[in-house]
């Protein structure tokens, strides 16, 4: 019997489930269970409950391993949403619902760390909710032992052990990610207590103490941190081990065996990164969904003051910078609902109009936008000219304004060190073949397209079959391919010229209508 491994997605939406058969090279069970943020009347207030992931875990689990030899499942990985705030107590019980990654109680925290730290904070991540904690919940705040993020939780439950690794970690705020440990200085500006509550982080080298460094613009280094500080940071150790194996009681109440191993899992876009199948300097992946997303391989740190590029870890021991647009998809729906056709009518007359929209640029920010950081913003259409109010010029400029919101950023991070080679296309928005050529042209790369929709899920199993075999997991993707269409679209470079002017229109119109905007608030 081949081995198989379960990865678990554990989202903001619901937990994804999958069995994967090392053997075949493909998931052999399924599982998924849905769930929702908790009610509130609180601007800006989005929380979850862990029991809740756990509890879903386990029915997805369940429901993914109903048709399989379950004896036969020799580890397990999960792949969870970033930046999730999960307070323990000493004795490892949760002391309140879970702040979550679109949670934005924290924005004058992180308006209040960014002005402190001299680049931007944005109120996702994690270091804004601890501040916000401390503040608005000091009865809590005081009990406080241990901070774990949403993946290390699920981990907890399985195994025991407060564990997190790189990947998800840079996703706080609080860690030095080019040497990737935890930047204590950034924890005392919260709170002397909270540099004790940080985790074990599974990183890429075995180092007996890790040197904690101060996090400045440049990112430079300078060990200077007590020895009570110290003390409390463990050492990082390799990002291939294990976490440890499944309790007793959670492996019989799923029916596994008493030896599964646990991987380290990471957060839900490094492990869609793995799901993707890229694990080299240059390969990205853009998910086209209500967001966009854009990730992608670096040999080095891309440190980028703005935040537009987030500097993350990936789950090999790479990087994994990212850029994260709020408007994707919407824009388009308006369209087609503001004239009263289908998304195959709108392709089939956008198809008709010319690269660039014919001057005609569509700034898609209809709920405000985090990259750039203009969340005051709203969607524009500019450049109208006689007989361009048509469905079809809107349409196509709604796609391409999404698309070259992306490259803008992409275009920061490449003037950091990043170098381009090949995209991925993932998301709803990837079923558009027109949509498809726009990436293609507008990045002028070409672009593959990943068969499986729940890369992150599937990227956990990979992830977890590497750990378990002993092999490297970028090695171990390299050597088991996800599926991949066999159709690549290849940029048309006679379109080249028309995006790049495309693009200094969109740049340049959304900076006069509100970066000034912005400034004014500051």
């Amino acid at each position: 019997m081949p081995p198989l491994y379960l990865g678990l997605d554990v989202g903001t939406q619901g937990v994804k489930a999958v069995v994967y058969d090392s053997k075949l090279k493909q998931i052999v069970g399924r599982g998924a269970q849905p769930w929702a943020i908790l009610e509130s009347t609180v601007p800006g207030r989005a929380e979850q409950h862990p029991k809740t992931w756990v509890e879903g875990t386990i029915a997805a689990a369940k429901q993914a391993l109903s048709a399989v030899d379950r004896s036969a499942v020799k580890a397990v990985a999960v792949s969870g949403q970033q930046h999730g705030m999960v307070a323990l107590a000493a004795d490892g019980s949760v002391l309140r619902p879970a702040k979550l990654w679109c949670d934005t109680e924290s924005a004058p925290e992180a308006a209040e760390l960014s002005q402190k730290l001299g680049y931007t904070v944005v109120p996702s991540f994690t270091s804004t909710k601890l501040l916000w904690l401390q503040r608005h919940e000091p009865e809590v705040w005081s009990r406080l032992a241990a901070v774990l993020l949403p993946h290390d939780y699920m981990n907890y439950w399985l195994t025991g052990k407060q564990v997190t690794e790189a990947g998800d970690a840079s996703g706080t705020g609080l860690m030095d990610v080019a040497q990737r440990c935890w930047d204590a200085r950034l924890a005392a500006m919260i709170d002397d207590k909270l540099a004790g509550c940080l985790q074990r982080i599974i990183g890429p080298d075995e180092v007996s103490v890790c040197i904690v460094s101060i996090f400045v613009t440049q990112c430079t280094l300078a060990a200077l941190i007590d020895d009570k500080l110290a003390a409390c940071l463990p050492r990082i150790i390799k990002p291939d081990e294990s976490v440890g194996t499944v309790l007793p009681e959670v492996a019989d109440l799923l029916g596994l065996g008493h030896d599964v191993v646990v991987a380290p899992g990471s957060g839900d876009n490094a492990m869609s990164a793995l799901g993707s199948g890229i694990t080299q300097p240059g390969e990205l992946v853009v998910s086209l969904g209500t967001s966009a997303t854009l990730f992608g391989v670096s040999g080095q740190p891309i440190i980028d003051p703005s935040c537009a590029v987030c500097p993350f870890c990936d789950a090999t021991g790479a990087w994994l910078p990212l850029i994260c647009t709020l408007n994707c998809t919407v824009p388009a729906e308006e369209v087609i609902t503001a004239f009263g056709i289908s998304h195959e009518q709108a392709t089939a007359l956008a198809e008709k109009e010319p690269a660039g929209s014919g001057g005609v640029s569509f700034l898609p920010y209809l709920v405000g936008e985090r990259t750039p950081n203009w969340p005051d913003s709203s969607g524009a259409v500019v450049g109208l000219r006689p007989g361009l109010l048509k469905p079809g010029v809107l349409y196509r400029a709604a796609l391409e304004g999404a698309t070259l919101s992306l490259a803008a950023a992409l275009s920061r991070a490449t003037d950091l060190g990043l170098v381009p080679k090949e995209l991925r296309l993932v998301g709803g928005g990837s079923k558009n073949a027109l949509w498809r050529q726009i990436v293609a042209d507008v990045f002028q790369l070409p672009v593959k397209l990943p068969l499986e929709a729940e890369s992150a899920a599937l990227g956990a199993a990979l992830q977890a079959a590497a750990v378990h075999s002993g092999v490297p997991v970028g090695a171990y993707v390299q050597q088991n391919q996800p599926p991949i269409s066999e159709q690549v679209v290849q940029p048309n470079p006679a379109n080249k010229q028309a995006y790049e002017e495309a693009l200094q229109r969109h740049m340049q119109r959304g900076q006069r209508l509100f970066a000034p905007q912005q400034q004014q608030q500051q």
